[in-house]
């Protein structure tokens, strides 16, 4: 584990492998900005095999995670067209380690968007919103880590649904979720749980590419961030999500 491309190879080759691999905590403890270059590096990879690049995704937007894990800001990775699962459709558990779900919502941007920004202005770029469903999973062995963990493994991000999409002029500073596991309710939530509001989310996404060197593109999807914990996923299960005013999404679970 010589350098930062060394340890990107290693989560780039878990991700795809999904292969369970030692926290680099146990070695090398990685700052913030170390660990953005390593997930920057594994990203680089996916892109050099085809992948490209869809959009981002926003982590540790609840109060609560923030001061669990430590952290006074959020935390972000990539999402790649390999990660979108078909709304309705069929998502294998063989391409993950250790998945979980969580209920989010997603902004789909119409222009781009980088830097500092006001709320009015983000939402000026968002051309709409929708219902979404974040798969996460953590590479790293029993699905413990620390920040630079986290971070280096892409957020955690692993793949994503979404609903169907609707204007942007519906509110959703509170909005109910109920994400469901075989027709019974889960976990319960709000669309407010998102940092008091997801535009907060999306707000906070505009610096952090920026501070990357990158934007928000026209076309881009951001997922704002969990609004519940998440919850493991097996096979058979079937996952659904109620987004009040926005609708549904939801998959099966297969082999």
């Amino acid at each position: 584990m010589s350098s930062l491309a060394d340890m990107a190879a290693i989560v780039d080759e878990a991700a795809r492998t999904a292969a369970e691999i030692p926290q680099f905590s146990e070695k090398k403890v990685l700052g913030v900005e170390e660990a953005y270059a390593v997930q920057a590096l594994s990203l680089q990879r996916r892109y050099a095999r085809g992948e490209k690049r869809v959009g981002i995704k926003m982590g540790l937007t609840s109060r609560a995670k923030m001061v669990q894990v430590g952290v006074s800001d959020v935390i972000w990775g990539r999402l790649t067209d390999a990660m979108r699962e078909e709304e309705g459709g069929v998502v294998s558990i063989s391409r993950f380690v250790h998945p979980r779900v969580e209920p989010e919502i997603a902004f789909l941007m119409k222009e781009p968007l980088s830097g500092s920004v006001s709320a009015v202005e983000a939402m000026e770029a968002v051309g709409a919103v929708a219902p979404a469903l974040e798969i996460i999973d953590s590479r790293y062995k029993a699905f413990k880590f620390d920040l630079g963990d986290v971070i280096a493994d892409n957020s955690s991000s692993s793949g994503f649904l979404l609903g169907t999409w609707s204007d942007k002029s519906v509110d959703i500073a509170n909005l109910g979720m109920v994400l469901s596991v075989d027709g019974k309710a889960m976990e319960i939530g709000s669309s407010a749980a998102i940092l008091g509001h997801p535009v907060r989310s999306l707000v906070a996404a505009a610096r952090m590419v920026a501070a990357a060197g990158e934007k928000l593109e026209a076309g881009d999807i951001v997922l704002a961030g969990g609004a519940t914990a998440a919850i493991p996923l097996a096979v058979g299960q079937a996952v659904m999500l109620e987004v009040e005013r926005l609708g549904t999404v939801a998959f099966n679970v297969g082999e």
